[in-house]
């Protein structure tokens, strides 16, 4: 079937309630195309096991829907949508339960998110919460990695920050159509994702964000992912849901430890005990996970980064070269921690562009890092 009639058919089902992921796969199972099902009649509907009388009338009306506003408001928008024999969809989602029919695509997909990591948490993240989400992000980053995260506020938006400020691939999921920005304050992160990665949804452009998406695009999350990290969550929470349905398709679960006194870290240090990987570091994920094969995907826009004023000054001038900045910060640090903010200052860089580096640093185990930021010397660096 051709690419544009398949994603018509299956946008009309995604316009018409009562036809959810699980009855559209059970009909494609049965009739083996879109096209077949909007031709079935009602006799024929009845022949479907497990199909009943009101999932039957909602495909009936299905089949008399007209997709082409929503056709036209994806293309204005700039996203591209895409079904489930695509060759830009991920196969690995296919392996869900119930795998979504149809993604709607803001950037782009690329083969290496074949490797990729999910990175889940509360919402309420503690300052040490983000601080690590953003940390394992840029790691995971500058290894290959792509990090998968559900654009929502608190651990999900620090690990995309991460990954950016990596200049790697991050993936968000989100729990609306894509005409919406949620949580609002995240609207650079609905920019700047697109220009290395993709923002995602199964849900049409005009879908509000409600508390039966966010369950839904979990699944996604886990079936995009390798592994699934998380970093603080409570016992009751959509990043414990993600991670259990990352066990059900066999992914690997990893948890980072916290303070044994936090609410935010009961689900976690739960998970650990069930089994999931304990994890300090982003190596030691990587360590766990097969290794991509194909070499990392550099964006072809920057992606903003807000760089202190110039100002006449006898600091150290550096290229935007990764290796060279690599050389210049090993050459500042000693023995002795040092804050981040103060090799910023020192070599004029914004700090996002220190933290990238620090991570990579750190990962070769070049670097060493101590609670707040503080960075020093490992062994006989220089």
């Amino acid at each position: 079937m051709k690419s544009i009639e398949q994603v018509e058919n299956l946008v009309r089902f995604a316009l018409t309630s009562g036809v959810g992921s699980i009855t559209v796969n059970r009909l494609l199972r049965h009739f083996g195309n879109s096209s077949a099902i909007l031709s079935a009649g009602e006799k024929e509907l009845l022949e479907v096991k497990g199909l009943r009388k009101p999932q039957i009338a909602a495909v009936l009306e299905a089949a008399e829907t007209n997709p082409r506003l929503e056709l036209e408001m994806a293309e204005e928008a700039g996203v591209k949508i895409i079904a489930y024999d695509d060759p830009s969809f991920p196969q690995q989602l296919l392996e869900c339960n119930d795998p979504p029919y149809i993604l709607y695509v803001k950037g782009e997909l690329q083969p290496e998110d074949a490797a990729a990591v999910g990175i889940v948490g509360t919402r309420a993240a503690s300052r040490y919460g983000c601080e690590q989400a953003e940390r394992f992000g840029a790691g995971l980053s500058v290894s290959g990695y792509t990090v998968v995260s559900g654009l929502a506020r608190g651990i999900d938006t620090f690990a995309h920050r991460g990954a950016l400020s990596a200049r790697g691939r991050t993936i968000g999921v989100i729990g609306c159509g894509l005409n919406h920005v949620y949580p609002p304050e995240n609207r650079d992160l609905y920019t700047e994702i697109p220009l290395s990665g993709a923002i995602i949804s199964e849900f049409t452009m005009d879908t509000s964000p409600g508390k039966d998406t966010f369950p839904r695009r979990n699944r996604i999350i886990a079936g995009l992912s390798l592994g699934v990290l998380v970093i603080e969550a409570p016992e009751r929470s959509g990043a414990l849901i993600t991670s259990r349905q990352a066990m059900e398709m066999g992914r690997e679960v990893f948890a980072l430890p916290g303070r044994v006194d936090q609410e935010n870290n009961s689900g976690s240090h739960k998970l650990i005990r069930e089994g999931a990987t304990l994890v300090c570091q982003p190596s030691d994920i990587i360590d766990e996970l097969p290794k991509p094969e194909i070499k990392h995907h550099t964006p072809q826009t920057p992606v903003r980064a807000v760089s202190a004023p110039a100002e006449k000054t006898n600091k150290p001038s550096v290229k935007n070269d990764n290796r060279n900045k690599e050389e210049i910060i090993l050459n500042i640090l000693t023995k002795e921690p040092q804050h981040i903010d103060e090799i910023s200052s020192k070599l004029n860089l914004s700090v996002g562009e220190v933290a990238a580096t620090l991570m990579i640093l750190e990962i070769k185990r070049q670097v060493g890092q101590e609670t707040g930021k503080y960075f020093f010397l490992l062994g006989d660096t220089l």
